[in-house]
């Protein structure tokens, strides 16, 4: 879900950018620049064109790529975006800033670390609900523990993962023999 807000903010920029149809604007002639455009974008340009001139080239083709994603939505999902960019605005202006700071945190993640944490949430959005709830309990207990506790907990996780498969059979094997051990002993 977070990542599905991170698009829909990105989404929320450009309407507030005032990149996107319905926003309003100097109605110059058509400019150097602008020939590679469709027809669609030149008209969408010329109605914005005082803030066009400001952008500089790379900001000029970023707003070109998210309208034409804006374009390439169905019409399903650009509702969703618009009501998400009102619930946007509707947030505190502390809770705003924090979402524009992942979503330029997720920006600058390279595009295979991206794609890496997109598969993880869709394989996590294919578990069945009661398997999504309890993980989402069990990583809300976590954040209630003391850092020095997470950080522990961290650890041993990346020990788990640097270990073979043997290794970790081997410690299974271990784990299971302690608890029986425990269990007779009481």
């Amino acid at each position: 879900m977070r990542l599905r807000w991170l698009a829909i903010a990105a989404t929320a920029a450009t309407l507030a950018a005032g990149m996107l149809p319905g926003a309003a604007g100097a109605q110059p002639a058509p400019s150097a620049g602008m020939e590679h455009l469709s027809s669609e974008e030149r008209a969408i340009v010329q109605r914005n064109f005082e803030h066009w001139q400001r952008l500089t080239e790379q900001e000029r083709q970023r707003a070109l790529e998210r309208y034409r994603y804006w374009r390439s939505l169905s019409p399903e999902e650009r509702h969703v975006a618009r009501e998400n960019f009102h619930r946007f605005r509707q947030l505190p202006p502390p809770e705003r800033q924090r979402l524009l700071e992942e979503l330029q945190r997720w920006a600058e993640l390279p595009p295979a670390r991206r794609q890496e944490l997109q598969e993880a949430y869709d394989r996590f959005q294919r578990l069945p609900l009661e398997r999504r709830s309890r993980i989402l309990q069990h990583w809300q207990q976590f954040q209630q523990l003391d850092p020095a506790e997470r950080e522990r907990i961290v650890r041993n996780w990346e020990r788990w993962r640097n270990m073979t498969p043997a290794e970790r059979a081997e410690a299974r094997e271990r784990i299971r023999q302690y608890r029986e051990h425990r269990l007779r002993d009481r």
